[in-house]
C-alpha cells in the first residue's frame, strides 16, 4: 500500500464502521419508540426500514472491510471469490427495503380506513352515551312536541267551520269533525256512531261517489267539485268538495282526506242577485208597458162613464156599459200594480213600531176576511227598535203575505207572525209562516216574478209578491221565502233599524 492511497483506505474503513454504528443506533432508537407506542404504524414502518438498512450496512461495510483486509495480506483472489456474494446481499437488502415500503404503503391506506372507522365508532359511542344519559329527557321533549303538534292539528280539525272527513278508499268513514257531524245531522245524542257508515250514503246521488273515487284514483285528488248532501229530514245542501289520497298506509289502509264547504247560502245569494237583476229588467219593461196601456184604458173608462150618464139604469145597454167599466177598472188596477212594481220614487217614511203596524194589519184582515177555523198567532220579540218605513206600503206587503197564507191554509190551519232582531246586521225580521200546502221547489225561484201565481185562473194577478218585493227593496231590506211541499211556507222580511243599536 502506498502513502497516496491512505485517505481512500481510511474513508472506506472508517465510513464502513460508522455506517454499522449509525444503523444500529437507528434500530435502537426505533425500538425505544416502539416500546412507547407499539401500535403506531409509522414507528413500525421506520423500525423495519432501519433493520433492513442495518442489514444493508453490515453487508456493505463487511464487504469493504474484507476487501481491505484481503488487499493488505495480498489475497486478492479471496476477495474476487467473495465479492459476488457481497453484492447479492446488498441487492437483497434493497429489495427488502422496497418490499417493506410497498407493504407499509398498503398498510397505511388500510390504517387510514381503520382510523376513520374508529373515529366513526368513537362518535357513535359518544352519541349513544349521550342518548343513554339523556334518553328520558329527550323522550319527554319529543313526546311534548308530538302532543303540541297533535293538539294543534286536532284543534284545527275540531274548530273548523267546514266539514273535515277521513274515509277509506271504499268510502267507509274513519273520522268526522264536529262541523261535519252538525252538517249531516250526526249527533252524540242521536246517531253518533260512525262505525260502518259510508260517505256515499250522505250524497244526494250515490252514483256521485263513483265520480269522486274515480277522479281521486286517476289523479290522486279532487278539487272544488260541487255536490248535494242529504241532511236530516231529507233536506239537501249544496257543498264544495275537495279531497286527496293519503299515500302513507295507516292501520285503516290508504285513506282519503276531504274538505267539504257548505255553499248553500252562497248559491242562494247568487240566485237572489240573479232574481233581483231579472226583476229590475222586468220592472223597466213593465213601466213602459203600463204607461202605454194606462192612457187608452183611461180614455175607454172616461167614454164608458159618459155613456152611462145618458142610459137608463135598468136597460140592457146600461148593464153592458157597467160590465165594460168593471173590467176596465180591473185592468187599471193591474196596471197600477205594475207601476208600483216598477216605480223608483222614494216612499214616505217615518219611525214606527213594527208591532203596532202588524197588529193593525191583523185587525184589518180579521174584519174583512172569512178566517173560519184559521188561527193567527203572534210571537213578538221584546224591545224592538223603531223602523223607518212607509206605513201604507209596509201594510200593503203584510196584507198581501197574510192573504196568501190564508189562501194556502184553506179552512183550517195556523198562521204565525214572528218578529226578531239581528243585532250584528242592525235589522229586524218579520216572518209570516203558515201550515198550508207549501210551495213546490221549482216554483220558489219564480215566486217573485210578475204575473207568476199558483192560484187558479181568475183568483190572482201574480203581482202581489212582485210589488211586495219592490216595496221591501225600496226600504233597503230584503224578503226571502222557505217552503217544502206539504209543510207550509215562511216569508221573512228584513228591514234596517232606525239607528245603530249601540245608541239604544
Amino acid at each position: 500500500m502506498t502513502i497516496t492511497s491512505f485517505p481512500i483506505w481510511f474513508v472506506d474503513v472508517v465510513g464502513s464502521v460508522l455506517m454499522i454504528v449509525f444503523s444500529f443506533i437507528s434500530v435502537g432508537y426505533c425500538l425505544q419508540l416502539k416500546n412507547k407506542a407499539p401500535t403506531d404504524i409509522i414507528i413500525n414502518y421506520l423500525l423495519w426500514v432501519c433493520v433492513a438498512l442495518a442489514v444493508f450496512a453490515i453487508s456493505r461495510s463487511a464487504g469493504h472491510l474484507l476487501k481491505q483486509i484481503f488487499l493488505l495480506i495480498d489475497r486478492r483472489d479471496l476477495w474476487t471469490a467473495i465479492q459476488p456474494f457481497s453484492g447479492a446481499v446488498n441487492t437483497f437488502t434493497f429489495i427488502v427495503v422496497a418490499s417493506v415500503t410497498l407493504f407499509f404503503e398498503r398498510t397505511w391506506a388500510i390504517y387510514g380506513t381503520i382510523l376513520k372507522d374508529r373515529q366513526a365508532l368513537q362518535n357513535a359511542h359518544e352519541e349513544l352515551l349521550y342518548l343513554n344519559q339523556n334518553l328520558e329527557q329527550l323522550v319527554e321533549k319529543r313526546t311534548e312536541a308530538l302532543v303540541i303538534s297533535e293538539q294543534k292539528y286536532r284543534r284545527i280539525f275540531e274548530v273548523s267551520k267546514d266539514m273535515i272527513l277521513v274515509t277509506r278508499t271504499d268510502g267507509r268513514i274513519v273520522n268526522l269533525n264536529p262541523a261535519g257531524e252538525q252538517l249531516v245531522g250526526i249527533t252524540a245524542a242521536g246517531d253518533g256512531n260512525l262505525e260502518g257508515r259510508f260517505f256515499q250514503s250522505f250524497l244526494s246521488h250515490p252514483e256521485d261517489w263513483n265520480v269522486i273515487s274515480r277522479h281521486i284514483e286517476d289523479h290522486g285528488f279532487i278539487s272544488s267539485a260541487e255536490f248535494d248532501l242529504i241532511l236530516e229530514g231529507d233536506a239537501r245542501r249544496r257543498v264544495l268538495l275537495s279531497g286527496s289520497l293519503s299515500r302513507n298506509p295507516s292501520d285503516e289502509g290508504e285513506t282519503i282526506h276531504f274538505l267539504i264547504k257548505d255553499i248553500e247560502q252562497r248559491r242562494l245569494m247568487q240566485k237572489q242577485m240573479a232574481q233581483a237583476d231579472k226583476l229590475a229588467s222586468i220592472g223597466e219593461l213593465s213601466s213602459g208597458i203600463a204607461h202605454e196601456i194606462n192612457n187608452p184604458l183611461g180614455i175607454i173608462l172616461g167614454y164608458t162613464q159618459l155613456l152611462l150618464r145618458s142610459e137608463p139604469p135598468h136597460s140592457d145597454r146600461f148593464s153592458d156599459l157597467k160590465t165594460i167599466e168593471k173590467h176596465v177598472k180591473s185592468c187599471k188596477a193591474i196596471v197600477e200594480d205594475l207601476l208600483n212594481f216598477a216605480r223608483t220614487s222614494s216612499p214616505q217614511k217615518e219611525n214606527l213600531d213594527i208591532h203596532v203596524v202588524i197588529s193593525e194589519v191583523i185587525g184589518f184582515v180579521r174584519h174583512h176576511s172569512n178566517l173560519e177555523n184559521i188561527q193567527i198567532e203572534t210571537v213578538f220579540a221584546p224591545d224592538l227598535p223603531l223602523v223607518l218605513m212607509d206605513e201604507k206600503k209596509i201594510k200593503q206587503v203584510l196584507i198581501n203575505l197574510l192573504m196568501n197564507a190564508i189562501h194556502a191554509v184553506g179552512r183550517n190551519g195556523t198562521i204565525t207572525i214572528t218578529t226578531g232582531l239581528n243585532e250584528s246586521a242592525s235589522r229586524i225580521a218579520v216572518e209570516v209562516s203558515d201550515t198550508g200546502h207549501g210551495i213546490e221547489q221549482e216554483n220558489l225561484l219564480r215566486i217573485f216574478d210578475p204575473f207568476f201565481t199558483t192560484k187558479p185562473t181568475g183568483e190572482g194577478t201574480g203581482l202581489g209578491l212582485s210589488v211586495s218585493y219592490g216595496i221591501i227593496k225600496g226600504h233597503g231590506g230584503n224578503i226571502t221565502v222557505k217552503s217544502e211541499p206539504g209543510r207550509g211556507a215562511a216569508f221573512t222580511i228584513a228591514l234596517p233599524t232606525t239607528a245603530p243599536l249601540s245608541g239604544r
